[in-house]
């Protein structure tokens, strides 16, 4: 019991899992078994099967969360070598960027009130499409549930990254910074780690998009 209350349980639970993502994504080369999402399975059977609290697990998970803000920093890294490009299209990446963070605001509220859920929840699916950082900011400022608002944005971002690769093939998106774009901009630092393989510019746009795309969530949710 010291062991499972100790944060070298979750730690090495949530690393471990993840190794066996990658493992199990780089063997069966399957887009859909991406290791995040692979990961999260393996945590949750682990803690099902064995009836561990997850009160218990968070108590290390806790200390890897710290760590995705510097992560998300981190990608200012091929944006800085992809800088001459973003000169050169900064008005379509600023306004494509833009478009999309608002179509993704717009849609998540015409559904919400279609399908008839109230209003906190509605607030708290809002920034599904931002990084984390950005989604918690924003949810907890117009009244939502952050803890609904996580769930949404991981969900998101598996999807993106599984999906990514095949929308582009069959939307026939040629253009590098397009994709890159497309990709930041719906499914934030999730669907970025896809691009990033997928190709140096794709990676750079994306992680680009993913604080332009934050920025313009964070100003527009404040209306809704």
């Amino acid at each position: 019991m010291e062991l499972l209350t100790s944060p070298f349980f979750g730690v090495t639970l949530t690393v471990a899992a993840y190794l066996a993502g990658v493992y199990i994504n780089r063997k069966t080369k399957l887009t859909i078994l991406n290791p995040l999402l692979i990961s999260a399975a393996i945590v949750i059977a682990v803690l099902m099967v064995f009836h561990i609290e997850y009160d218990a697990y968070r108590t290390g998970a806790n200390i890897i969360s710290v760590l995705l803000v510097p992560a998300t920093v981190c990608l200012a890294v091929p944006i800085y070598k992809k800088r001459a490009l973003l000169k050169k299209y900064w008005l379509p990446v600023l306004l494509g960027c833009a478009a999309g963070a608002v179509t993704c605001i717009v849609c998540v509220w015409l559904l919400c009130g279609l399908f008839g859920l109230d209003a906190q929840v509605t607030k708290s699916i809002l920034p599904k499409s931002i990084t984390t950082p950005f989604g918690l900011a924003v949810s907890e400022a117009i009244g939502g549930i952050p803890s609904l608002t996580v769930v949404c944005i991981i969900i998101t971002g598996l999807f993106g990254a599984t999906c990514a690769p095949w929308l582009i093939k069959w939307f026939r998106v040629t253009d590098p910074v397009a994709a890159g774009l497309a990709i930041g901009t719906s499914s934030h630092a999730l669907g970025t780690a896809k691009a990033i393989e997928i190709g140096e510019t794709q990676g750079a746009m994306s992680g680009l998009a993913i604080s332009v795309a934050g920025i313009v969530t964070v100003v527009v949710a404040l209306f809704f």
